[in-house]
């Protein structure tokens, strides 16, 4: 029996092809703060890639939270360092599995070591590069990345809105767990857009008890197509 091939029209066909039109279909996962993420947050964001046909992926930085090293008060009951780094390391290869190729903009938490040994007098060329201290080979780390006109950044400078206002260009970031937003700016002659991705952080952690008495976090994810369309993504908590 041959293959049955539906043939689409109107409405089905409009949305195959833009499933299928040849553009960048960006998943942007935000902070996930290992090994303090949310256990299923790695599904969902998953389910995402899959729902939008996505074929490519930005982590938005904060991928360890490095909670052992912190310039803030540490849990004296938790994880010491090795034990930390290793459990992020385990937890991160479940995320390196599921998007082995992925752009990682460095977050203030993935650097806590690095400045830690800036402050000590380290040089760099003492110190590993992250794709190889968190066994992720293919995972490409750096400060900014710009695909289609639009920029991804951590975000510790301020919000998205603010962010793309200054820079006059759409901008996507992280950074703060308790936004989750698309805001448009348009002018005469040219629209920008600022995304707030949410995180994948379990507030429940002893890391995020600093946080136990803010604003609720934004449990999701970010899609950007083509480098025009910005979609919010947030978890069924």
């Amino acid at each position: 029996m041959s293959d049955f091939r539906p043939r689409l029209k109107g409405n089905l066909k409009t949305a195959f092809q833009n499933l299928t039109k040849k553009e960048s279909r960006i998943l942007v996962i935000g902070d996930l703060h290992e090994p303090f993420c949310l256990d299923n947050y790695l599904d969902f964001c998953k389910s995402i890639y899959a729902k939008h046909n996505c074929n490519r992926v930005v982590m938005i930085g904060d991928v360890i939270d490095s909670h052992f090293s912190s310039y803030h008060e540490t849990d004296p009951d938790g994880m010491g360092a090795g034990s930390e780094l290793e459990l992020a390391i385990k937890k991160l290869s479940k995320w390196y599995k599921a998007f082995p190729k992925a752009d990682v903009t460095i977050g203030n938490h993935d650097r806590i070591v690095y400045r830690k040994g800036f402050s000590g007098g380290i040089p760099k060329r003492w110190l590993k590069p992250f794709n190889e201290v968190l066994e992720t080979p293919k995972w490409n780390f750096i400060e900014r990345i710009v695909i289609d006109g639009v920029q991804y950044v951590h975000g510790e400078g301020g919000t998205a809105r603010t962010k793309a206002k200054n820079d006059m260009m759409s901008t996507v970031q992280g950074h703060t767990h308790t936004q989750a937003y698309t805001e448009w700016m348009v002018g005469q002659n040219f629209k920008i857009f600022g995304m707030q991705v949410g995180c994948g952080v379990d507030h429940e952690a002893y890391a995020t008890a600093y946080a136990r008495n803010y604003k609720k976090q934004a449990i999701g994810c970010g899609v950007v197509i083509g480098g025009k369309t910005a979609i919010n993504e947030l978890m069924e908590l």
